[in-house]
């Protein structure tokens, strides 16, 4: 794939040009500040794996990489997030009305370059997509500080805040080969599940890993009020004095007790278990993939279900 990820970051780069300078430094400081570039390599290999020869999933990969970026622009404002991926987030450097408006500048873009194929059903997908990533982002925002939220809840947000880009990454790379519609709707189905199960293995590193590894303190979504799953399972396994301690922490958005609280999350198993849910759907993933002909590029789409489990960062 190295051929298709070089040519799609330097579409990526070309992209990014705007007539206005504080623009270009943004917009380039956060796309070299790093990241996993998943999201576009989801669709670059859905492509290749229904037989795509073309290289439209290139610049419609970099529609992906746009949208993620400025969500991720605009959750930082909102988060009021100083760091990420160990380093300074635009808000801190540029402030919030830049960073928003930045945002506002990266969806605009991607929304340019999505209409070049002139495909109604790729606009489709995306144009839902970005309004399911907002309902979910407002919805993440409701249920800040409440330590009520349930299980349920959290699904349906991890579902529309992450899940669905990886979704809509996935049947863009299967639309783009002109494939049918059980070969779409199962790469779909393989993209959602293993967004699924990346966001919740996200939501346990927050507890388990440590800042040099994650780019940012441990107990950061606590510190912001976010309830996830491993607290959520918590409070449904503790009692007394240890409930207490956590619906505090929730309510006041406390982190400064972060070990005491991460012992109450281990004495009743809450990684393990959120970890068996993110296997649950990494299982759900790869059964998707049984109608995806095999070969080298459905292997690595297998392979991303393996790294997005075992990562630590």
């Amino acid at each position: 794939m190295k051929s298709d990820i070089e040519k799609t970051d330097k579409i990526l780069i070309d992209r990014l040009n705007s007539n206005v300078d504080l623009i270009n430094q943004m917009s380039h400081y956060i796309i070299a500040s790093g990241g996993k570039r998943l999201r576009p390599l989801l669709l670059l290999l859905s492509a290749r794996a229904t037989n795509y020869v073309g290289t439209g999933h290139q610049a419609m990969a970099v529609v992906i990489e746009l949208i993620h970026t400025a969500t991720l622009l605009h959750d930082d404002v909102v988060d009021e997030s100083s760091t990420r991926r160990g380093q300074d987030t635009a808000n801190e450097l540029w402030g919030n009305a830049p960073s928003v408006l930045v945002g506002d500048f990266l969806y605009s873009r991607a929304f340019e370059i999505m209409v070049e194929p002139n495909s109604m059903a790729i606009m489709r997908i995306l144009s839902k997509a970005t309004n399911q990533i907002a309902e979910g982002e407002v919805l993440q925002l409701l249920n800040i500080r409440n330590a009520n939220v349930s299980q349920t809840e959290y699904f349906n947000v991890i579902e529309q805040k992450t899940a669905c880009l990886f979704e809509a990454a996935c049947k863009i790379g299967a639309l783009l080969s002109d494939s049918s519609k059980k070969t779409i709707d199962s790469l779909g189905d393989f993209g959602l599940h293993l967004g699924k199960a990346f966001q919740i293995i996200d939501d346990t590193l927050d507890y388990e890993s440590d800042p040099t590894t994650m780019g940012k303190e441990v107990g950061d979504d606590l510190s912001e009020g976010k309830i996830t799953l491993p607290m959520i399972y918590a409070l449904e396994k503790t009692a007394g004095t240890e409930n207490m301690t956590l619906r505090k922490a929730i309510k006041t958005a406390d982190a400064s007790n972060i070990d005491s609280i991460v012992n109450i999350l281990c004495s009743v198993n809450a990684f393990e278990f959120t970890r068996q849910i993110a296997e649950k759907e990494s299982q759900k993933a790869l059964k998707s993939l049984k109608n995806i002909p095999d070969s080298e590029y459905r292997s690595a789409l297998k392979l991303l279900c393996e790294l997005s489990l075992n990562r630590t960062s």
